[in-house]
């Protein structure tokens, strides 16, 4: 199993809304890396979904429904998405302040490439981030 964050605005697309919805594509990745991060996900892999902008915090837990296929929002077949589907809130939301004191976290890609939409987790760093939840 591997383990993903993605980022979300809440005002565009928030937890809430993948929890009242149940599933979702998740599509309009149009950075190179972060769409070949969503080619190597896989059924049932674990993903932290984050606000962005205007929370900065982890506040739930995804997992991948469906591996990559063609991203319906562009006739551009370079580009990709998967499919999402709630699995937890998180108990207590991780806010990135908090993920920044951790300095077991300080290589984690949410800091190291904070304009990347959907980034691979080490298994220790998706456990830590979980643990600060509850």
């Amino acid at each position: 199993m591997q383990y993903w964050l993605v980022k979300s605005e809440p005002e565009a697309y928030s937890w809430a809304d993948l929890v009242k919805d149940g599933n979702t594509a998740w599509t309009g990745v149009r950075n190179y890396q972060a769409r070949n991060n969503l080619g190597q996900m896989k059924k049932d892999d674990l993903v932290l979904f984050y606000h962005s902008v205007s929370e900065k915090a982890v506040v739930g837990i995804a997992r991948v429904a469906q591996e990559a296929y063609p991203d319906s929002t562009t006739d551009d077949a370079r580009w990709v998405a998967v499919d999402l589907a709630p699995e937890t809130s998180l108990k207590k939301e991780v806010t990135l302040d908090q993920i920044k004191k951790d300095s077991r976290l300080e290589n984690i890609s949410l800091l190291k490439q904070s304009r990347l939409s959907v980034m691979p987790l080490k298994p220790e760093e998706f456990d830590l981030i979980l643990g600060m939840s509850n």
